[in-house]
């Protein structure tokens, strides 16, 4: 593994921007930013929902956010000449700046936490947080499943530096990095990138997954994901693929057309409690689930994947780090839409059982990740 160089700027607007490099012997990075940019306004609420109890972000200057650029004015793109970018620098290996169009900011407003309308029925409070994007390669064609394992490695360390980074920020409550690819999902910037959010709350999943675990814990006194994974590596019937220290498998009430689940061997609360052979093994694992998830149909899988790491500050002992990815892609050319059932009362209607999914993607096989192509 070669040594990780960070180095922090800033951009015309004041937001920073951090370069990680694991490529030997490059350049210091001191391009400057030369746009004229306005500086960056956010106006983000959160309302807590006084029939679900669960917080709800508003962040309406978010409108006017860039879509669906042409890809020669990407803006995660290395700058040109004549064709100033979000990244300064001719070249970058991985890049992490804050979001020019946040959903939460630690430059909001601070009225203090109140009720909408002054009626205390509904909890509000500003939306402080931060949100900060991750470029993986600059590579403009390129995908997370088609970078080399050591880069793969490189942006586990930058998940896990931004984790503890933005664990520390005033008001975040809980930091989930993840990756959204593909228009299907709504992706209106197609260069291979991801997002953090360091959101001011602990969000309603991880709540409910919380309250699991403890209730579990106090039953039977183990960690109720460490009881799936036991059982899911004993059967094998719904993994897809395993390493030394992470298993990757298919929910055994999955919900979604295609979902796995990465998982570590040894529970860890978050990013940063990795070992070295943690993450490089992570590396080898979840490029042989990427590699089986595109070639399911053929073609690039549309998907959502995300960290579920422990809230700040609280419920260690109870959070059990692992990764999820999810597809809305449910054969070739149909899509799941959550309709009735799952938009309005959250059940869902899988028309696949998780045996099958995981059968299919166990089916494509291997991928060379010199050529990308399945083996």
């Amino acid at each position: 593994m070669s040594v990780l160089r960070k180095t922090s700027r800033r951009l015309a607007d004041g937001r920073e921007i951090v370069y990680f490099d694991d490529t030997p012997d490059v350049p210091e990075r001191t391009a400057v930013d030369s746009r004229d940019l306005p500086e960056v306004t956010a106006a983000s609420e959160i309302r807590r929902d006084p029939l679900t109890d669960e917080w709800v972000a508003m962040a309406a200057h978010r409108q006017t956010r860039t879509y669906k650029p042409p890809a020669d004015l990407c803006p995660l793109c290395p700058s040109s000449p004549g064709t100033p970018s979000e990244v300064p620098e001719s070249d970058y290996d991985v890049v992490v700046f804050e979001n020019r169009f946040p959903s939460f900011s630690q430059g909001v407003d601070d009225p203090g936490e109140g009720t909408v309308d002054g009626a205390g029925i509904v909890p509000s409070a500003p939306g402080r947080g931060r949100c900060e994007v991750v470029c993986f390669t600059s590579d403009h064609t390129g995908s997370f499943g088609r970078l080399a394992p050591e880069r793969v490695r490189t942006v586990v360390d930058v998940w896990a530096d931004r984790t503890a980074a933005l664990s520390e920020l005033d008001g975040v409550r809980q930091v989930f990095p993840f990756e959204n690819r593909g228009e299907e999902i709504g992706v209106t910037l197609s260069h291979p990138h991801g997002q953090i959010y360091g959101y001011p709350f602990v969000t309603p999943r991880t709540e409910r997954m919380l309250a699991t675990a403890e209730a579990y814990r106090d039953r039977y006194g183990r960690h109720v994901l460490g009881d799936v994974l036991a059982a899911e590596r004993a059967s094998g019937e719904r993994v897809v693929a395993e390493g030394e220290h992470w298993t990757a498998f298919v929910p055994p009430a999955a919900r979604w057309p295609v979902q796995v689940q990465v998982v570590p061997h040894r529970q860890v609360a978050d990013l940063t409690e990795l070992t070295e052979a943690e993450r490089d093994d992570f590396a080898r694992v979840y490029l042989q689930v990427l590699g089986r998830c595109d070639g399911l149909y053929g073609k690039p899988l549309p998907y959502v994947a995300g960290w579920y790491q422990a809230p700040q500050g609280t419920d260690r002992n109870l959070s059990w780090l692992h990764l999820e990815l999810l597809s809305v892609l449910r054969s070739a050319d149909k899509l799941k839409y959550l309709a009735g059932s799952e938009s309005g009362m959250a059940v869902w209607i899988n028309d696949a059982t998780p045996e099958q999914i995981a059968r299919r993607l166990r089916a494509v096989g291997d991928v060379d990740h010199g050529t990308g192509a399945a083996g």
